[in-house]
């Protein structure tokens, strides 16, 4: 498994970050959107900070190719 922050074309919902953050930190996917989730109750810039991640993050297609 990859321990680079790239966003997977599988098991995407969204754009892939949680997905990204998920196997970057070897968790469930489904408890990083939960924690997303929960986050956006309280006050702060989480939308901000995940739109930033989906433009900076690259795709993992990309980043295997980029590789070769």
């Amino acid at each position: 498994m990859s321990r680079k922050l790239v966003r997977p074309r599988e098991g995407r919902m969204l754009a892939g970050v949680c997905v990204g953050l998920a196997r970057r930190f070897n968790t469930s996917a489904n408890l990083v959107r939960l924690l997303f989730l929960l986050s956006l109750l309280l006050p702060g810039t989480q939308v901000i900070v995940y739109l930033v991640l989906w433009v900076l993050m690259p795709n993992e297609d990309r980043y295997a190719t980029a590789r070769y």
